[in-house]
This record gives structure tokens, C-alpha cells and sequence, in this order.
């Protein structure tokens, strides 16, 4: 026979106390326990929607539902699948590439740099660019040629620098989605070699003249977060916003042409056929578009920039002022005007064989996001229908 010990008694003694009260076995009638999550989830209501999306010719689609900032009970739905092959149907913890979305993270370490006041949104592009890097395609010879030293910060943020969108040159459409895509997927592309080609275009219109979206802006953000910050902008993103918001699935693959596990497949129309397009080296987009996530980090991510843990309030006024633009973009966000008068923040992005968008309110406590495994939904209008099906009232089921 073992003897126990003074210590193991009283301790023993204890868990019999503890022991009864933590699993409610008392004798006593025991308190109502907290019923499981998913009886206060958020019902299913973009079910319908990711079903027409499916229908119209997306493989798979799903959705992230979060309401009054309960991430814990958010409600996830999906339709179609994942992979084509296996059947497999899309999961709340699968990665993917997000595309633009990228671009309202840029958009916040860059105007946390302004708060910080070690940029203004008034001071040129050329001013904070790294040394080395082209402001200007000298060729050209010409001064109504694209000039980083006529562009500032704010026009790059709100895409009014009427610089050319570099996915447009012809030579790089055929490469990153025509017919050389399966030659080309793995060239890696450095911003500079990007920023050349852009500049070697004439500017689509003068600075500040009006709105035209073009992810050489971003491109260019990256390098000046890279001059200001002396890190890469994936680093300030990661210590900036990542860490902080604990957005622990979400990554800036460099020219790693791999998804993190688990993950689907990708799937671009090239040519008029389906080609699996999952692994490609993800530099071609950088600072423009190259971030890989979940749906519930981008809920997550969105939900801390629009209820103000990122940024002061005089920078989410600028985040959100759309006047430069017409209404078009703020500076990083877009507002998205639905069919019900219901006016949600966030932004879309797209890359090859991926398309997602995260919306939410104004303080960032409702918030949905959806993805599909293909290019860009076949119709716009599925896409929004997924967000009104959710926050318009009157389309709840």
C-alpha cells in the first residue's frame, strides 16, 4: 500500500471540491450552460447566392458571415466544389490567394506612416521611392509622359495618378493570362521590372484628372513602404497589422508559388478552356495583389481597420473619402451602394483562379465575406447579390 502524503491529501481534497463545480455535477440543479455556437450562428442567407454563382460557372463558392463581431459564431457556407477531381467542397480554413484585397492593408501601414508623420499624402511618389528606382521612362523624351514627380501619395492611394495599369501591357496579358500563362506562371517579376513597363506607357490621364484604377499605384506604395520603413512592405504589414489583429493565416508568399495547407484549386479560363492555375509565382501581383488568406481573417482584418484599431480618426476620414474620386474609391476602401439603400465598406480582388471580396458596416461589427475558385464571377451582379442577401433585411431569410 502507497502512503499519501499531508501535501496529496489537501490537494486531493481540493479537486474533490473543484472537480464537482467545473462539470456541474453537484447535486444541485446546475446553471443553463452557454448553448453550443451553432445555435447562435447567423443563418445561412448567401446560401442562395453562392448557389447562382456556382450555377453561372464558378467550381466552388463559400462565404464567411460574422454579426455584432461574434467571430466565434460566424456562419460559413459553401456550394459546389473545392476540387474539381476529388470532389472536395470548400472549407472555412482554407487559404487562398486574395488578389486587390492586398490593398487596403498597403493602403493602412501607409497611412499610419502619414499619422506618424514621416510621409504626407500631399508629398510626391518620387520624393520616398528607394534608390535606383525609375520615376519616370526617360526614352519617352516627352513631358506629358508618366512622371512619378507630378503623382502624390494621396493619388496613388485613390488611383487618380493616371498612371498605366501594368497587367494591360499586351506582351504581360498574353503571359500572366493568354495563351503563355502555362510557359509563364513560375517568371518571377521584380516591382522594378513592373514599374518599368507601366512607365513606359503613356499615363491614362493626368494626375488628380480623374479615376482610373490601376494596381501599378500599389506597386508603387510597396516601394515607398520599402524607402520609408527601410523593411518590405510584407514585413510591415506582418508587424503592423497581422500580429497585432492575430491574423495568423494570412501570408505574403514572395515568389513562393505554393498555397499553405489546407487549400482547393485554382481554376482560370485561358483561351475559352479551364486550366488549373492553384500554383504560380505570385510576384507578378507583389504589393498590388500577392496576399494569401482565409475568409475569416480577411472578417478579422476588416473588422479591426473600419472600427478604428489601425488607423486615428482623422486617417479613417481620409480612408473613406471618396470626393476625389466620385464617389468611385476612398483611399484603399470602396463603399458599395446595394440594391436596398445599404451602403457597406471593403474592397474585391482577383488573380488567376481566385475572386473574393470582404464587405462590412460602417463599424466593422457585420461583416460578410465571399470567395469563388475562378478568375472573376461570370456576372457582377452575383457577386453583390451574395452581400445583399445578407445586409439588406428585407432578403434575410
Amino acid at each position: 500500500m502507497t502512503m499519501r502524503s499531508p501535501r496529496r491529501a489537501a490537494l486531493a481534497a481540493l479537486l474533490a471540491l473543484i472537480v464537482p463545480v467545473l462539470t456541474g455535477c453537484t447535486g444541485q440543479t446546475p446553471v443553463a450552460a452557454t448553448p453550443p455556437a451553432e445555435i447562435r450562428r447567423p443563418p445561412a442567407t448567401t446560401a442562395g447566392a453562392l448557389r447562382h454563382l456556382v450555377a453561372d460557372g464558378a467550381p466552388g463558392a463559400a462565404s464567411l458571415i460574422t454579426r455584432d463581431g461574434r467571430f466565434w459564431g460566424s456562419r460559413f457556407s459553401t456550394a459546389g466544389a473545392a476540387d474539381l477531381r476529388t470532389g472536395r467542397a470548400m472549407e472555412q480554413s482554407d487559404h487562398f490567394r486574395a488578389g486587390s484585397l492586398t490593398k487596403p492593408l498597403i493602403a493602412t501601414v501607409i497611412l499610419q506612416l502619414v499619422a506618424e508623420r514621416k510621409l504626407a499624402l500631399r508629398d510626391t511618389a518620387a520624393a520616398h521611392l528607394p534608390a535606383g528606382v525609375p520615376d519616370r521612362w526617360p526614352a519617352t523624351g516627352k513631358s506629358d509622359g508618366s512622371d512619378l514627380r507630378k503623382v502624390t501619395i494621396r493619388q496613388l492611394l485613390a488611383h487618380t495618378s493616371g498612371l498605366f495599369d501594368y497587367p494591360r501591357d499586351p506582351r504581360l496579358v498574353r503571359q500572366l493570362y493568354g495563351t503563355g500563362f502555362a510557359a509563364h506562371r513560375y517568371d518571377t517579376h521584380t516591382p522594378v521590372q513592373l514599374l518599368r513597363i507601366a512607365l513606359r506607357h503613356r499615363p491614362v490621364a493626368a494626375p488628380g484628372a480623374r479615376y482610373a484604377y490601376a494596381n501599378t499605384n500599389y506597386l508603387v506604395l510597396g516601394l515607398i513602404i520599402k524607402r520609408v520603413t527601410g523593411h518590405s512592405y510584407a514585413t510591415e504589414i506582418r508587424r503592423r497589422i497581422l500580429v497585432p489583429a492575430g491574423l495568423s493565416h494570412t501570408s505574403f508568399p514572395g515568389t513562393d508559388p505554393s498555397l499553405p495547407k489546407p487549400h482547393g484549386r485554382a481554376y482560370s479560363l485561358v483561351g475559352g478552356r479551364r486550366v488549373d492555375a492553384t500554383f504560380l509565382d505570385p510576384s507578378r501581383a507583389g504589393a498590388a495583389g500577392a496576399m494569401v488568406t482565409t475568409l475569416g481573417d480577411l472578417n478579422r482584418f476588416l473588422s479591426a481597420l473600419l472600427s478604428g484599431e489601425f488607423l486615428a480618426p482623422r486617417q479613417m476620414a481620409q480612408l473613406r473619402n471618396e470626393k476625389s474620386t466620385g464617389g468611385a474609391y476612398g483611399l484603399g476602401l470602396y463603399a458599395t451602394r446595394l440594391p436596398c439603400g445599404v451602403t457597406v465598406w471593403g474592397h474585391s480582388g482577383d488573380i488567376n483562379g481566385s475572386y473574393a471580396e470582404a464587405a462590412g458596416t460602417a463599424d466593422g461589427r457585420h461583416l460578410v465575406s465571399y470567395r469563388v475558385n475562378i478568375d472573376t464571377p461570370a456576372r457582377p451582379e452575383d457577386g453583390t447579390a451574395v452581400l445583399a442577401a445578407e445586409f439588406c433585411p428585407k432578403r434575410r431569410s
